[in-house]
């Protein structure tokens, strides 16, 4: 029998690389997503009758769970992810991050699945007194975007200690690779920085470039989500990042050409670095693409 999986998001940058993966090892796949910010066409290459693609808001839809019967594996990678929109409409995140979660876990737990991991946030750390930045770090959402996240990772966390459900949380860094959405005004810098490549534009940096942050391959990100579900592994949350810092001016120097420079924006963090020793500990995963390689295939 071939396992089944359901990514939520599944149709998005991270998603669609993860649906890849899940294919890959023989896994039957349901994506559930609401086309907000996925697109059809990062899973357009796959001619399987063993992936199934689901229009549907997990937000305004709780009968979730006729899509979830004899699901073995729920990774819910759906939400809004961009800190300036949140602000602008915190409803709408709540909505999204929080009530979609709720109803994501609730499917889940209906029918008793082998392992739930939940796409969580480093913005729940806001700006840390400690780099590297390990998962006991106090919590300190800086925006609606980082709260809702958190919220929904209490919630996932909550029922894995109440209902014995066998959650995990993953806690992203920044993560980049193929299908980065680069269409967002809100892009972070990798998305940013290959839009204004491709329209040969010079790269705008904000504040002095020597801000950094812990850029993680989305291969290395999907190889960790494998990893877990083939470990006994429950109701743990752990970082995922790269472990190293990079600073922006370097990244900017890897893509080349001209770069401007723009004003700093508020709360914005000087430094980001995953202590990921807990998740290597327990797994034996480990990043495998530094920067450098990371950026050279994204330039092909």
């Amino acid at each position: 029998m071939k396992k089944k999986s359901i990514v939520t998001g599944g149709a998005g940058f991270i998603g669609s690389n993860l649906v890849d993966k899940l294919l890959k090892i023989g896994h039957k796949v349901i994506v559930l997503d609401n086309f907000v910010s996925g697109r059809r066409k990062n899973l357009s290459h796959h001619k399987t009758k063993n992936l199934e693609i689901v229009k549907i808001d997990i937000s305004k839809n709780n009968n979730l769970v006729k899509y979830f019967n004899n699901t073995d594996y729920v990774f819910h990678l759906a939400g809004l992810a961009e800190i300036i929109p949140s602000i602008k409409n915190p409803t709408k995140y709540y909505n999204n991050n929080v009530i979609g979660t709720l109803n994501v876990v609730e499917a889940a737990k209906k029918v008793k699945v082998k392992k739930f991991i939940y796409a969580a946030s480093s913005s729940c750390y806001g700006i840390p007194k400690k780099y590297p930045t390990s998962e006991n770090e106090k919590i300190s959402t800086q925006h609606p975007y980082g709260l809702t996240k958190f919220l929904g990772e209490e919630i996932v966390m909550s029922y894995a200690s109440i209902f014995k459900m066998p959650n995990i949380s993953l806690r992203f860094f920044n993560v980049y690779g193929p299908r980065l959405n680069t269409s967002s005004q809100y892009s972070a810098v990798f998305g940013n920085f290959l839009n204004q490549k491709a329209q040969n534009k010079p790269l705008t940096i904000v504040g002095n470039g020597k801000q950094t942050r812990d850029f993680i391959h989305v291969d290395d990100l999907t190889r960790a989500f494998v990893k877990l579900i083939n470990r006994r592994i429950v109701n743990k949350i752990y970082n995922l990042g790269s472990g190293k810092e990079t600073s922006i001016n370097k990244i900017a120097n890897l893509f080349g050409g001209k770069k401007i420079y723009i004003p700093r924006r508020p709360k914005e963090p000087n430094r980001s670095c995953a202590n990921i020793l807990k998740l290597k500990k327990d797994t034996g995963w480990k990043p495998l693409i530094n920067i450098e390689e990371g950026v050279e295939r994204l330039k092909q």
